[in-house]
């Protein structure tokens, strides 16, 4: 009896076989040739093609390129189809090139990311980095800090971007009782003040719009319709500029006490003001919510709308303070 070869050597050794040729292998080329498949295909053929399908699906969901090349006269008759992975895929252009410290940053870079919050661009961004085979600095490795993304929505999203899929899910805007269902194109999701946002098309509204990720409820639901990947492109950058033009708008005047956690965090978002610091925000809900985190170690001058949304949280927090002790 052969010997059973192990699931990633078996897709070790299908990436070696589908980068080595030029015109694609056949699914039958590659059950018969390449080891993992080749020890068992004298068993049940459908059960070995499910097992093919299986790793190229896995490989794909890893940023390996796997390309199917079909039948000219007919694309979509995949009988004879071949698989190939394009060398120009795993190489990097000819005019770039990197230094060992280079490499390491950009290696370090992409290793703050959790598997589950990194897009399928950045795995294959990093796949390119790591065939280089380019020996790192090591020393500034071991100093990796670790980014995750908490709301459960940033996964579907991200999928139906890359997908260009329209999608419905609910939304609850501030003051509002019930969740709204919203179906969109989402274009691109971008991180403003440590806050994930989705910029979308609003399809019942016909227009773009900005969606808070930690105001999505419930699951972001794939729709059957797509959209032009066209829209995608420097979606991001608006959906920036936007931001930095609706926080450049919105400027709230602080009195912030010196060599507080307060002054620490926001000093570096605002400018010095006679009176204090000017910072500016984008959500005067979200900002009231950090302002009252702060306590008495910032009082708001201006405007208005959020020095009272702040002193009505601080009051709400004082009265499931004092409900739970009995007495003030």
């Amino acid at each position: 009896m052969a010997e059973r070869i192990q699931a990633g050597e078996r897709q070790l050794n299908l990436i070696v076989a589908l980068m080595a040729t030029e015109i694609g292998l056949t699914k039958q080329q590659i059950l018969e040739s390449v080891s993992g498949y080749r020890q068992r295909n004298e068993g049940r053929s459908d059960a070995l093609e499910k097992m093919f399908e299986r790793d190229k699906d896995d490989l794909r969901d890893l940023g390996v390129p796997i390309e199917t090349i079909g039948d000219s006269a007919d694309p979509n008759d995949l009988r004879e189809a071949r698989y190939r992975i394009p060398k120009a895929e795993y190489d990097l252009p000819a005019d770039i090139s990197f230094t060992p410290a280079e490499v390491a940053v950009l290696a370090l870079a992409g290793s703050v990311w959790s598997e589950g919050s990194l897009s399928k661009d950045a795995t294959t961004g990093l796949r390119k980095i790591r065939a280089l085979g380019i020996e790192v600095d090591e020393p500034i490795i071991g100093f990796a800090p670790r980014m995750t993304v908490r709301e459960p929505s940033f996964a579907p999203l991200r999928d139906a971007i890359e997908a260009c899929r329209v999608v419905a899910f609910d939304y609850l805007k501030p003051g509002e009782e019930t969740p709204r269902r919203r179906t969109v194109r989402p274009l691109a999701l971008v991180d403003y003040e440590g806050r994930w946002h989705v910029a979308a098309h609003d399809v019942d509204a016909d227009g773009h719009r900005m969606f808070l990720l930690s105001r999505i409820v419930g699951d972001v639901l794939p729709t059957r319709k797509g959209f032009d990947p066209e829209l995608r492109v420097g979606a991001g950058e608006r959906a920036m500029q936007s931001l930095r033009e609706v926080a450049e708008r919105n400027r709230a005047l602080l009195e912030v006490t010196p060599g507080s956690e307060a002054a620490l965090r926001l000093a570096r978002r605002g400018t010095p003001a006679v009176q204090g610091i000017h910072v500016p925000f984008v959500d005067l809900h979200i900002f009231a919510d950090e302002l009252a985190s702060y306590g008495p170690e910032v009082r708001v001058v201006e405007p208005p709308a959020l020095r009272d949304a702040v002193i009505e949280r601080l009051r709400s927090a004082l009265a499931v303070h004092t409900g739970a002790g009995g007495a003030a």
